[in-house]
């Protein structure tokens, strides 16, 4: 937050710690894996807030549709992720898209087990299983949680859009007539 990731150093970073550079190697690795923890970390942060912002919401589909406005207002608002989205998007970028592999998988891990428990409580005809054209259900809510997560990161990395998403309520109204009739696909 203070200097950005370009200027930041691993010698930056040991010194607001405390401790050495060595040690920093030690238990964490070089600057790019220090990056993709506190990515990881500040993701498990992010869920504990949007847990609390829908743990009261009685169907999935109200749970989605205000879990996708406070990840957009959270994650805007965020000092280090948010910041550096609008002041160094291009150092974000990899982070977000090529680098993003344990991310992406803990948002779709996180977002598919959601689904799945709504399903099995019968929150919502949430994913419910069908028949495909096999004749055969699948029920997994995996690629619904995955078109979820990748619609909203493309959100957060290009925010220009037709789409009007400024305020949460604006959020929501997209996510009520664009990702909802996902859960129900």
């Amino acid at each position: 937050m203070t200097f950005g990731l370009r200027r930041s150093t691993v010698d930056d970073v040991a010194k607001r710690a405390g401790v050495s550079r060595v040690t920093v190697y030690r238990r964490v690795g070089n600057k790019d894996e220090l990056v993709q923890r506190v990515l990881l970390r500040e993701y498990r942060l992010f869920v504990a807030e949007v847990d609390a912002a829908v743990a009261g919401l009685p169907t999935m589909e109200e749970r989605m549709v205000e879990g996708f406005a406070a990840i957009l207002r959270l994650i805007r608002g965020h000092p280090l992720i948010g910041g550096l989205l609008r002041l160094e998007p291009e150092t974000m970028l990899p982070h977000l898209t090529l680098e993003s592999g344990p991310s992406f998988l803990a948002m779709r891990g996180y977002l598919a087990g959601h689904l799945r428990r709504a399903a099995r409580e019968g929150a919502g005809g949430v994913c419910e299983e069908r028949a495909d054209r096999d004749g055969e259900g699948d029920g997994d809510p995996t690629a619904v949680a995955e078109l979820m997560v990748r619609i909203t990161v493309s959100f957060l990395l290009n925010p220009v859009s037709c789409f009007a998403l400024d305020d949460d309520e604006q959020a929501r109204r997209f996510a009520r007539r664009y990702l909802a009739p996902l859960l129900h696909r």
